[in-house]
């Protein structure tokens, strides 16, 4: 899969686990309007049927921008753009049926032979991090610029960079090969998220 066909490029948006949905969906249109492109939804601890309810909302708010919702982890409804699996997630094996379904994103944290191997088997795009240190994943490895360039040098499908990425780190991202950065906390946290998201937005332009 091409970059262009993917459509994973800018503002790579993760959704914080909250169980008021209303404000979810507002965070989220907020991150919408100030430019984010794609949502990934991540949640570990909410009631299946909240979680149920959150993704029917989001499915159709992102309908809404023309955006791709990717699900992380957990079950993968038919209608769900896409899926984000990482190490403890899908076995290699398992990657190629889940491309088939719809995009698939694999986590390859510094890994450049599991990255390839995302992208033989089918995967829409491979994600890359942690960069700098984040609050998501605090026990993950750091990943280097050294590593992203070779990845990119490597690789035809889309890098998304992960992991502490504030709005004045994405230029130097780009520059060594990034497509997408990743955010959570640095975007949905933000006192004025639709002016933050175009702080992370404008380097895509």
């Amino acid at each position: 899969m091409s970059i262009e066909s993917a459509g994973i490029r800018g503002l790579y948006g993760i959704t914080p686990e909250l169980t008021d949905t209303a404000d979810l969906l507002r965070r989220v249109r907020l991150a919408f309007l100030g430019g984010m492109s794609v949502l990934q939804y991540r949640v570990k601890s909410l009631e299946v049927s909240l979680r149920q309810v959150q993704l029917r909302q989001l499915h159709a708010l992102c309908d809404e921008f023309g955006a791709p919702l990717i699900l992380n982890d957990g079950g993968y409804p038919a209608w769900a753009g896409g899926v984000h699996v990482g190490r403890e997630d899908a076995r290699p094996e398992e990657w190629p049926r889940l491309a088939r379904r719809g995009l698939l994103g694999v986590s390859c944290y510094a890994d450049l032979d599991r990255a390839q191997a995302a992208e033989a088997a089918g995967a829409a795009y491979v994600a890359l991090g942690r960069f700098f240190p984040s609050p998501t994943k605090p026990e993950a490895a750091p990943v280097t610029l050294e590593i992203l360039r070779a990845s990119r040098a490597r690789l035809h499908v889309p890098i998304v960079a992960i992991g502490g990425i504030t709005p004045d780190r994405v230029a130097g991202l780009r520059a060594a090969g990034a497509d997408a950065v990743a955010v959570l906390s640095g975007l949905f946290d933000a006192p004025d998220i639709m002016a933050r998201a175009r702080e992370y937005a404008a380097n895509f332009e």
